[in-house]
């Protein structure tokens, strides 16, 4: 696949939770290099659209990835072709060690263990502690290299920076601009200086549909738009 082809096509979908509907419509291509933030106020449905296109609530609509369409596929179908996810509530299991933890992600032959190593040395020091023991930033650390440890084509990032000290914040954004470098990522984050240093593309969200697409950086950078679209100011958000 070259790098002009998206390595992600979302098409006309919509998503409901337990018979609600909480995304309308929403269509949007994701690069297959660098990292792409969906953008959008509180309870718009960016998470639910992450969710939908893994099948993990009751979705609608065409999902392509790498030219396959998965959206007829069962959830660990979809992990199975490369799909990785950091979900927003991080999900680790807290009476594991980190190793285990670890452990229990691996899906292939040779895991890209000595990357992640790499990227999170605090973790390899760690390895034998229980993970509920971990602090929010480290909890946060073991979901994000449980999706680095596998070669996927794509991972989906849920809020990886909700709720961390703001040092964390930043080892977790260098953690993800490095992975960016060998994986595509679609990245939730409502810090928007967190998206202005790592997102190329932004895909505005809006009432369960796509209001706005364009280079991150630009449309952070337009006070108005930023506003009109998000509710806020860049600088009083900063």
């Amino acid at each position: 696949m070259s790098a002009s082809t998206p390595i992600l096509q979302v098409s006309q979908l919509r998503c409901s939770i337990g018979g609600q509907q909480v995304v309308e419509d929403v269509t949007f291509d994701v690069p297959a290099t660098g990292i792409t933030a969906v953008l959008g106020r509180n309870g718009v449905g960016k998470t639910s659209t992450l969710r939908g296109i893994l099948g993990l609530i009751h979705r609608r609509g065409e999902v392509v990835l790498a030219g396959e369409r998965i959206s007829g596929l069962a959830t660990h179908r979809i992990v199975q072709r490369g799909v990785g996810y950091v979900p927003e509530d991080r999900e680790i299991f807290s009476k594991l060690t980190v190793a285990e933890n670890l452990a229990l992600a691996e899906r292939q032959r040779a895991p890209r263990r000595e990357f992640v190593a790499e990227l999170f040395p605090d973790l390899v020091e760690r390895r034998d502690q229980l993970a509920g023991t971990l602090s929010g930033g480290q909890q946060q650390m073991v979901s994000v290299a449980r999706a680095l440890l596998n070669d996927n084509q794509l991972l989906l990032v849920d809020e990886p920076t909700k709720g961390l000290a703001p040092m964390i914040v930043g080892e977790v954004a260098d953690a993800l601009l490095e992975a960016s470098k060998v994986v595509p990522i679609l990245l939730v984050e409502q810090n928007l200086e967190v998206v202005k240093q790592l997102a190329d593309g932004a895909i505005v969200i809006g009432g369960g549909r796509v209001v706005h697409t364009g280079n991150a950086r630009e449309i952070l950078a337009d006070q108005e738009l930023t506003r009109r679209l998000l509710g806020v100011h860049t600088e009083a958000h900063a």
